[in-house]
């Protein structure tokens, strides 16, 4: 017979196993680092020069940096923020390499499916990086309590209170005091009724953090992220009880307003990793996101989840522009809620493959132009990024051939490359709307 106890000391056993990985993942003092990349990658896969004109442009330019030469001198290595500084100075034809960004707030992403081995961790910490080496500035928000991506950008001492969660705790105090001091209702000559928050929330002090307090800095200097944990997942079930202590909070608008109050240049792009369910934190992802995309394996099984998840998710979204029309509280919320656009993105695709074949046309068939026209291939670089917490963007290329490596940068440079597309239009027609 085994209970709770029996299930906590296999945890325990787990984090010294996880422990252990972490040292062999990460640097010695297991801190995730970010390496450097070479004046290849630079000039040709980040900047889009000719290597030869990147070279002559820093031998007549001493202000531009110079990165770490090899002892050989054939080869100069560069950090992130020496790239951001060239891209900042150089031009190529008198054009600025600064990445296009629309005015207005920063641009939201939720990349969901309710399926496990989706991808959906592998593609938001892809479009995350390879965004990053566009010269965007990337929060990203893990809402998934598997926390993969967290663990991915090296956090993997996260507490609660610095997730989500803590993001809708502090919004349930805070709409609930606001809800209390509101004055009485002049057409009806009644206000709502008066909400107790029970001392247990509210002596948490979540409620007096600021903005700042739940955004943690990676590895990449122009990432940070809201990042997530195992003890996260009963966030389902603390706001199934925070409904309960006031219904007319509007929980699934939580980290929308949380968004709402940063700043307009803090960032460009966020993304969003969503947990394989429908639930408290996914709701709250993507009504918060002005696109959805959703990726999926090229199977059967992933194609039948995938229509049962956009099914639920309508319905759910329904439901809640229906329940709460007459009670939502007269912020930045708007319902029923609206996306710029959806997409359909494939993952672990085999271009050899006839079924994978079978069922990017049949994915076609359906969702027409939504479709993402560059799934994400299955390559041995893919794999070994997912066992090492790394993208192909962080993997050094001196570490398999070329090649391998090249192949798996190229799918992912083709599927960001559309998703910016998608999101550059999305984001300028969202902006123009703007008062």
């Amino acid at each position: 017979m085994l209970t709770h106890a029996d299930l906590r000391e296999m945890q325990n056993k787990s984090l010294k196993m996880q422990s252990w990985i972490r040292q062999q993942t990460f640097s010695p003092e297991n801190i995730k680092g970010l390496r450097r990349f070479s004046s290849w990658e630079v000039s040709e896969l980040i900047l889009g020069m000719n290597q030869s004109t990147f070279r002559g442009r820093l031998a007549t330019d001493p202000s531009l940096p110079a990165g770490l030469v090899e002892p050989d001198g054939r080869q100069r290595w560069f950090t992130l923020d020496e790239v951001n500084v060239l891209r900042r100075k150089l031009k190529v034809k008198g054009k600025s390499l600064m990445p296009p960004r629309p005015k207005g707030r920063a641009f939201r992403t939720a990349v969901a499916n309710f399926k496990g081995g989706a991808g959906k961790s592998t593609v938001a910490l892809h479009f995350a990086h390879a965004a990053a080496l566009d010269g965007y500035r990337v929060l990203c928000v893990d809402f998934d309590p598997q926390a993969t991506l967290s663990h991915s950008m090296g956090l993997t001492d996260v507490s609660e209170e610095q997730t989500v969660w803590g993001i809708m705790a502090r919004d349930l105090v805070r709409e609930t005091e606001a809800m209390n001091a509101a004055p009485v209702a002049a057409a009806s000559g009644t206000a709502l009724p008066r909400r107790a928050i029970p001392a247990s929330i509210t002596d948490m002090g979540l409620q007096d953090l600021r903005i700042a307090d739940f955004i943690q800095s990676t590895a990449w200097p122009t990432i940070d992220i809201i990042p997530s944990c195992a003890n996260a997942a009963f966030v389902e079930f603390a706001s199934a009880q925070y409904r309960h202590l006031n219904p007319e909070w509007s929980f699934f608008a939580a980290v929308s307003r949380y968004l709402d109050q940063l700043p307009d240049d803090g960032w460009d792009l966020i993304i969003f990793d969503c947990p394989p369910a429908i639930g408290y934190q996914s709701m709250n992802a993507v009504f918060a996101a002005d696109m959805l995309y959703i990726p999926s394996g090229p199977g059967y099984w992933e194609y039948d989840s995938t229509t049962s998840f956009i099914g639920q998710l309508s319905e759910a979204l329904e439901d809640l522009a229906h329940g709460f029309g007459k009670t939502l509280s007269a912020d930045k919320v708007s319902l029923p809620k609206v996306f710029e656009d959806v997409r359909f993105l494939l993952t672990r695709y085999e271009p050899g493959n006839d079924l994978h074949r079978a069922m990017f046309d049949a994915f076609g068939k359906v969702f027409g132009d939504k479709l993402a026209q560059h799934p994400v291939e299955m390559t041995r670089a893919v794999e070994q990024s997912g066992r090492f917490l790394a993208s192909v963007y962080e993997m050094d290329y001196r570490d398999m051939t070329r090649e391998t490596w090249r192949r798996a940068r190229t799918s992912f440079d083709q599927a960001y490359g559309e998703f910016r597309g998608t999101m550059l239009t999305a984001w300028g027609n969202m902006n123009e709307r703007q008062p």
